[in-house]
């Protein structure tokens, strides 16, 4: 079941971009939705989740810059980026099915995974 990311590229300092995912053949309704990024050398983490009926929670380094929603009816989550820095910069993936009793920042939690978008940030 593929999850496709797109709007991600390059921006400068202040920036904005906001990503999207789109899940298709998903067996059933899909109410858990996320985004995890990775930079070079440096562990993956969790920046946002969104459940229905649209709560959602965000990496410390994000909030207040970042926005999650979801069209739950399209399987779609969508990460609104502004005020970019440069440590924003990595490669942003997309999650979906958070896994029953498990943690919503946990990259394992989840049953499926987007392959990647680049998000680069420059002074």
């Amino acid at each position: 079941v593929p999850l496709l990311e797109s709007g991600g590229g390059s921006v400068q300092v202040g920036g904005s971009l906001r990503l999207s995912c789109a899940g298709t053949g998903f067996p059933y309704s899909i109410k858990t939705m996320g985004w995890f990024r990775q930079a070079p050398g440096q562990e993956r983490e969790a920046v946002a989740f969104i459940t229905a009926p649209d709560i959602p929670l965000y990496f410390d380094s994000v909030k207040g810059r970042f926005t999650i929603s979801q069209d739950s009816a399209k399987s779609t989550v969508y990460l609104q980026m502004n005020g970019l820095k440069p440590d924003d910069s990595a490669m942003y993936y997309c999650v979906a099915d958070l896994k029953e009793g498990r943690r919503w920042d946990m990259w394992n939690s989840y049953n499926y995974w987007g392959q990647g978008i680049q998000v680069t940030v420059s002074s």
